[in-house]
């Protein structure tokens, strides 16, 4: 099985990816060849069985990007680079040298201590709710949904917020994959680099401190891009889980309940947007380590396998049964699976922030609706990512917190 591969790029996939995953897996079945910007091949694996084993067997599926037998076909100034760039980090990383960044990694992000980081969380979403609650009405995502993880990471990373801000600008420009996606990569090694050195001369209780401090022994090199993954890795899916999470809210009839205050079902809709609309929708990738047949198709020595996390979301095997179970289930691929999968501190730390930001936005804006229809809303110009590209809202005006 192949046929003709289906282009990563363009109107359709960003309109209506979930048909265009119905019209994928009926025309190649679970992996699907793929062209991404200036028609670089790869496979996509849709098939939550097949990603499932991806995920498992990193000696057959290797992370390291210096596999792939695609390089001599990426220019220079090609936007997805930064998605697949040659950096030692807990990444691209194998074996032992994989097992010594991800036990560093974790327990860097596991020395927060979790009530502070609550706290925390809710005093700069009170911070930015005074911005714009004494108005009628906002975009939630430029005030508010994309703001609140850059905020709370700066925090975690000892910085202020403006600092905070301009990192977080660089990376969405640069998870975007457009024409200054690189120059925005740059940006934040040299932003990250400054910061590096700030630790090492003055050691603080952040997440950048731990890492340099850990046995694991980093060096300058290896902590500034390890440190951008943690945050390009934070920062942008909390951002849209935040932002899909209220979208679904605003616009279902069972969370209603939710923005009058109770709050029991905010969880329940953060955890249905992690299957019907996860922030993360692909992810790059896996490399063959030798040739291998996946899914029907014949897959040759360095290719690229890119992860279909939503498309395995979507599978009807696995959809079946979450139908079955409602979408409290926890079997959904959000979080990738195996070896690379998120480290279960980075999960903690994005749901505190998604769920006090959903929680404090509804405590204090009760009335809370969207300004538009839902017909209205539009999507981010990303096959890598899945988010509303604005969120207007209108509330009757509040007092701010800062006034009182």
């Amino acid at each position: 099985m192949s046929g003709c591969p289906v282009r990563l790029h363009g109107p359709d996939f960003q309109a209506d990816p979930g048909s265009l995953y119905e019209k994928m897996r009926a025309e190649h079945g679970p992996v699907v060849p793929v062209t991404m910007e200036g028609d670089v091949p790869a496979w996509l694996v849709i098939g939550y069985r097949e990603l499932h084993h991806v995920l498992n067997t990193p000696g057959v599926f290797a992370r390291s990007s210096s596999r792939w037998n695609a390089w001599h076909l990426v220019p220079q100034d090609w936007p997805m680079l930064p998605m697949v760039i040659q950096l030692p980090t807990v990444l691209y990383s194998e074996g032992a040298d994989h097992r010594r960044r991800a036990g560093a990694v974790s327990d860097a992000l596991s020395g927060t201590d979790l009530h502070e980081l609550r706290t925390t969380t809710a005093r700069m979403a009170d911070r930015l709710i005074d911005s714009f609650c004494a108005t009628t009405g906002t975009d939630l995502r430029t005030s508010y949904t994309a703001r609140l993880p850059a905020l709370v990471l700066s925090w975690l990373y000892g910085l202020d917020d403006v600092r905070g801000d301009h990192l977080a600008d660089n990376m969405n420009t640069m998870i975007d994959g457009g024409p200054d996606a690189m120059a925005a990569q740059q940006a934040l090694m040299a932003a990250m680099a400054e910061l590096v050195a700030e630790r090492r001369l003055r050691p603080g209780p952040d997440v950048v401190s731990r890492l340099l401090g850990h046995p694991a022994g980093y060096t300058d090199e290896e902590a500034v891009p390890e440190l951008i993954v943690l945050l390009g890795g934070g920062n942008q899916p909390t951002a849209e889980w935040l932002g899909n999470a209220l979208r679904l809210m605003f616009t279902d009839e069972r969370f209603g309940a939710s923005i009058a205050g109770a709050r029991s079902s905010v969880q329940e809709a953060l955890n249905e947007v992690l299957w019907e609309d996860t922030p993360t929708q692909i992810h790059a990738g896996r490399y063959a380590a030798h040739d291998v047949e996946l899914g029907g198709q014949f897959i040759r020595q360095g290719d690229l396998l890119l992860l279909g996390l939503s498309g395995a979301n979507r599978d009807p095997l696995v959809r079946s049964a979450a139908a079955r179970g409602g979408h409290g289930s926890q079997a959904h691929l959000s979080f990738s699976h195996g070896a690379h999968q998120c480290p279960y501190p980075a999960r903690e730390i994005a749901e505190i922030i998604a769920v006090t930001g959903v929680e404090v936005l509804v405590d204090r804006l009760p009335d809370i609706e969207l300004a538009i229809p839902e017909s209205e809303l539009h999507w981010r110009p990303s096959p890598w990512v899945r988010g509303v590209a604005s969120l207007p809202v209108t509330f009757t005006p509040a007092e701010p917190y800062g006034a009182r």
